[in-house]
């Protein structure tokens, strides 16, 4: 097989796992994020996510993450839910959040993918990334044509909108290579001004110290006294940017089970998320990103959200 052809099973392969889309970039050094990178941990807009600040060159050149790596295989996977919770006045988790923990989901297709790449094109070396390694994930997303940076720092495709997960396999595998797509915001501003706690900074530049999803995820200690009513209901994650985005009015349901929701989750009404015990999370959110945040987090949220 010539790398075109690498190039065509590569895709195909994705596409049979339920993968919504594949882009391959030549991997190395993100020249244009570094400045970026650098201003953003200068202005301490990652808050106490400490670990921003570890691996900074591993961060922005894949080569040194994965020594030896020819390309970097983006790949988008769809967690668009069919029903949303029922009680417009519930505390809200973030969408994402309804199914089973993302992470333990797509590694095992990106594994499954590795694998066909092995049996098919021979002695390929490479690693499998989940948001969980110091790669920026929207950043190779974007290069290899995926879709755009949105205002709101999510990725956008026109198709898709933003509801989707993002994955890596850096391999040592010469592909050929996709390219950017052009930027389709225009003038709207819709996730700027909608976002409750004014996160957004500026345009394409999100202060993650002030995101809802920090705070009810990435914070440990007690939430802002300042922050009180701005948390627009959330009580992990947050879903505004992406809710308000003219975008995903294109988005379309998944199809991937182990990311349906567990009914009861759906059908939990105000008083039952504030009465919520250790034994109904567990059973709620068992093998779920929520567990992230752990029962006292979550609870500790919930009561924050309380007039």
């Amino acid at each position: 097989m010539n790398s075109s052809q690498q190039t065509n099973f590569i895709k195909t392969e994705a596409k049979r796992l339920g993968f919504l889309s594949c882009g391959i970039s030549k991997s190395g050094f993100l020249e244009e994020e570094a400045p970026r990178l650098e201003a953003w941990l200068n202005k301490n807009q990652h808050g106490e996510m400490a670990y921003m600040e570890n691996h900074f060159d591993k961060r922005l050149d894949t080569t040194l993450l994965v020594p030896d790596s020819k390309s970097v295989i983006s790949l988008l996977f769809n967690y668009f839910p069919s029903q949303i919770q029922k009680d417009t006045t519930a505390p809200k988790i973030s969408k994402y959040a309804y199914g089973m923990d993302y992470h333990y989901v797509i590694k095992d297709k990106l594994k499954e993918l590795l694998f066909s790449i092995r049996e098919t094109i021979g002695d390929v070396h490479g690693r499998a990334f989940v948001d969980s390694a110091p790669v920026l994930d929207k950043a190779w997303a974007v290069k290899s044509g995926l879709g755009w940076m949105g205002k709101h720092s999510n990725v956008l495709t026109q198709k898709e909108g933003s509801f989707y997960f993002i994955a890596e396999l850096i391999v040592d595998l010469d592909l050929e290579y996709d390219h950017p797509t052009t930027d389709h915001c225009g003038s709207c501003t819709a996730c700027i001004d909608a976002c409750p706690t004014q996160a957004i900074a500026a345009p394409y530049q999100v202060d993650g110290s002030k995101c809802i999803s920090y705070f009810t995820i990435e914070l440990k200690n007690e939430l802002p006294q300042e922050m009180k009513g701005k948390f627009d209901n959330w009580a992990f994650g947050c879903d505004v940017c992406q809710d308000v985005c003219p975008w995903n009015r294109f988005s379309k349901s998944h199809k991937e089970p182990l990311f349906d929701p567990n009914p009861q989750l759906l059908e939990m009404t105000k008083k039952d998320w504030q009465e919520i015990t250790q034994e109904v999370f567990d059973t709620l959110f068992k093998d779920s990103a929520v567990q992230r945040t752990k029962f006292k987090g979550l609870t500790r949220n919930i009561k924050f959200l309380e007039a």
